[in-house]
């Protein structure tokens, strides 16, 4: 584990050729390109997937001989073995007024079975993830209204349809994709389920931009949003602040969503979260959530890979009781499995990433990530490891098949290893996933 942990801050430091798509999302997903005449423009994908793990049980603690939370497939927690409509989304986005080429919008609606279908609006058919508008006006300084991500970490910001893996790091996962809950779970009769969900979106308001200097392209921007999760009000009336800042090479005269470079981007961000239900007792709390990191990215020929580390202080994901899913009945019938999290947590993890396109229509992919989540606190700090090799076959430019096997391992890392807790962790399932990407 060390060794991984020196290879890591090697990569940060000296940029060896790690990374994922050295891409300016900011430019791409703000704003149109330059003369654009575009009022109105279609576009949009669906990822049908199938997912499997081997359903093993909870071998020990008071939900024993039932269902792993850890074993069973997101985002309804039912099956070990399912097939899915990951995502089927469709937007539309252009310069709403030509002449003028000083505005333009971006607008895209959810349909498919996820978190974000699952946990707005108290679950809906369609959810709306992204309305924006960008004010071109300012030198240096566009603006942007509306709900859209945040700048932040590269794997939540970047494109979804152009993401090399079915699934997100566990870093990620677990520390910025916000699931937003009214407790702590400690109320032993109520699951705890989220009320919102945050899809790496906020609604606010951002200035941002990119400009050249010293051979390389520098992107900026500061936020101010809600941090309550998409389509939903601000429950507390704090607002949350994020800052960004990229440095990249670019190679050649590459465009797009691949395009080659070498970039390096750090970022920030901080706010509060408020719960109805903490330790027990009924009554509202505010406590501080912030987020950081740093990565570096690369993209050239045949070549690509990523590096990222993240840190994490206040509102971080604890888990289920006894690693049981959530609304089920212990074996004693006295308490509900809930969602749980620790509003004092602290978290740190990264993830590396490589690429290797084969021939043309093929790419191998390796990844590993590491999460220690709760680090604060002895009994409930949990490490989690996970290799995911992977492979992508492109049909044609706009259509892919993806295939994943994730190795993945956790341990308590304070008990013995025959406790309860790691008796339960060491049954958690190798995954596989493969997923089928059109474009339109």
């Amino acid at each position: 584990m060390q060794k991984l942990h020196l290879a890591l801050a090697a990569v940060l430091a000296a940029g060896t050729s790690l990374s994922a798509n050295a891409t300016n999302w900011l430019k791409l997903q703000g704003t149109e390109a330059a003369g654009s005449t575009d009022r109105f423009k279609l576009w949009g994908f669906i990822q049908p997937e199938y997912d499997y793990t081997s359903n093993s049980k909870l071998p020990a603690g008071p939900w024993n001989g039932q269902k792993a939370v850890f074993n069973q497939i997101g985002p309804d927690l039912n099956s070990s073995s399912t097939f899915n409509l990951r995502r089927a989304r469709l937007g539309v986005r252009g310069a709403n007024f030509p002449l003028d080429g000083k505005t333009n919008y971006f607008l895209l609606f959810e349909g498919g079975d996820n978190g974000v279908t699952k946990f707005t609006d108290g679950g809906s058919a369609v959810a709306m993830t992204d309305a924006s508008v960008t004010l071109n006006y300012i030198p240096h300084a566009r603006i942007r209204v509306g709900q859209f991500k945040y700048p932040g970490e590269e794997e939540g910001l970047q494109a979804i349809h152009v993401f090399n893996y079915i699934n997100f790091t566990s870093v990620t996962d677990q520390l910025l994709l916000e699931r937003f809950f009214d407790g702590d779970g400690s109320n032993t009769q109520d699951e705890n389920e989220p009320v919102a969900f945050g899809a790496f979106r906020d609604i606010g308001i951002q200035v941002f931009d990119w400009f050249n200097w010293l051979g390389m392209e520098h992107t900026y921007a500061a936020m101010l949003g809600n941090g309550s999760g998409i389509d939903r009000e601000d429950n507390n009336n704090e607002k949350d602040y994020y800052l960004y800042w990229a440095s990249e090479k670019v190679f050649g005269d590459s465009k797009g969503a691949r395009r080659e470079g070498w970039k390096f981007l750090g970022w920030y961000e901080k706010g509060q979260r408020s719960l109805e239900f903490v330790n027990g007792v009924a009554g509202k709390q505010d406590f501080d959530r912030k987020r950081y990191g740093v990565g570096t990215t690369f993209r050239k020929g045949k070549w690509r890979a990523a590096a990222e580390y993240i840190w994490a202080d206040g509102m971080v994901l604890n888990g289920t009781d006894g690693g049981a899913v959530p609304g089920s009945r212990n074996n004693a019938d006295t308490a509900t499995a809930s969602f749980n999290i620790s509003p004092d947590g602290k978290a740190d993890g990264y993830y590396l990433d490589m690429g290797y396109r084969v021939i043309p229509r093929l790419e191998l992919d390796l990844r590993y990530d590491y999460l220690d989540r709760v680090k604060n606190q002895d009994p409930n700090e949990r490490e989690f490891n996970t290799w995911t090799v992977g492979a992508q076959w492109w049909f044609n430019k706009k259509t892919r098949a993806l295939v994943n096997y994730e190795i993945r391992d956790a341990k308590a890392p304070n008990f013995s290893s025959s406790a309860p807790p790691n008796q339960i962790l060491d049954e958690v399932d190798n995954r596989i996933s493969v997923q089928l990407l059109a474009i339109f």
